[in-house]
């Protein structure tokens, strides 16, 4: 297997994904993930931001999104991140705002705006609540189930548990389009699953065009340059974070008020109510954990 830049990282993924040229492969995936009807399908997308310049590549809080326009003027954002920073719902609620409300403009009407969708995909599990890979998210009444507007849709797409489920049958590339363009994520790593999509790839011509994208890409000097240098950067965050996170979970096993301060001064704000849960497991009083996490005494009562 040749040495190929991993698609997990974001500049590589835009690579192949939100380049000018290769619409066909954003339109498969899409289609893939959406699941729409055949005849609902997308035909034909406009990309939105397709810079690839080399200032992004040590710039740790550069986006490198794919934001797209569909015919029918679906809008839709995809991103990838490798590390998690406990913020992704709120992050991909203020992504799909943003492109929601630039649709509008003066003299429009409210029912023009156009449906929104916001896809990320996940190198860590985030959503406990299920084992499956892939989470769908509308707006819908809660004891009836019906829909308000299909205007927002959030995807989830978990890298991990896909793997998991591979590994125990559950899946298959052949058969499922999504699988196989998320495995395109996982390829530079394991030779087996690109094997697998080498030879699919044989009878999917879409497929075929990215995998020669991938390698064209990957062999080209400029390319490597930059995307080893983005490597570095997004690599250095999910190890800074990791590192928070450790600091933050030794310091509640040993029960160290002033080393918990410092593991959330340091550490990752967002993360704060799974703190306090795990003070409240411990049977730490409300007061005190009030005090240490930073956050009112009534929250930590409704988190009890």
């Amino acid at each position: 297997m040749r040495q190929l830049i991993d698609l997990k990282v974001d500049y590589a993924f835009k690579l192949i994904f939100g380049k000018l040229g290769n619409e066909r492969i954003l339109i498969a995936f899409l289609n893939a993930t959406l699941k729409l009807p055949k005849e609902d399908q997308i035909t034909t997308v406009v990309l939105l931001n397709t810079e690839l310049n080399k200032e992004y590549k040590e710039d740790k809080k550069s986006l490198l999104d794919i934001r797209a326009v569909t015919a029918e003027g679906v809008q839709v954002n995809i991103e990838i991140q490798l590390a998690n920073q406990y913020d992704m719902e709120k992050r991909t609620l203020f992504y799909w705002a943003k492109m929601y409300t630039h649709q509008m403009h003066e003299g429009m009407a409210y029912q023009e705006l156009a449906k929104t969708i916001t896809i990320n995909i996940l190198d860590f599990n985030y959503i406990k609540q299920t084992r499956n890979y892939h989470s769908v998210f509308r707006l819908f009444e809660i004891e009836e189930c019906f829909e308000l507007t299909e205007a927002l849709e959030i995807h989830f797409m978990e890298l991990p548990k896909l793997l998991v489920k591979w590994r125990e049958r559950l899946v298959s590339p052949w058969e499922d389009a999504l699988v196989r363009w998320l495995f395109l994520l996982e390829g530079s790593d394991d030779e087996e699953i690109f094997k697998t999509l080498e030879e699919i790839a044989m009878q999917d011509p879409v497929l075929n065009q990215a995998m020669e994208e991938w390698e064209k890409s990957s062999a080209d000097p400029e390319v490597r340059e930059v995307y080893f240098a983005r490597r570095k950067a997004v690599l250095d965050e999910k190890a800074a974070i990791r590192e928070a996170e450790l600091r933050l979970l030794k310091a509640i096993k040993e029960g160290k008020e002033e080393g918990i301060k410092e593991g959330i001064k340091e550490g990752i704000r967002e993360n704060k109510l799974e703190v306090a849960k795990n003070l409240l497991n411990r049977g730490m009083d409300i007061r005190v954990i009030s005090e240490i996490v930073g956050i009112s005494e009534k929250e930590v009562r409704e988190i009890k």
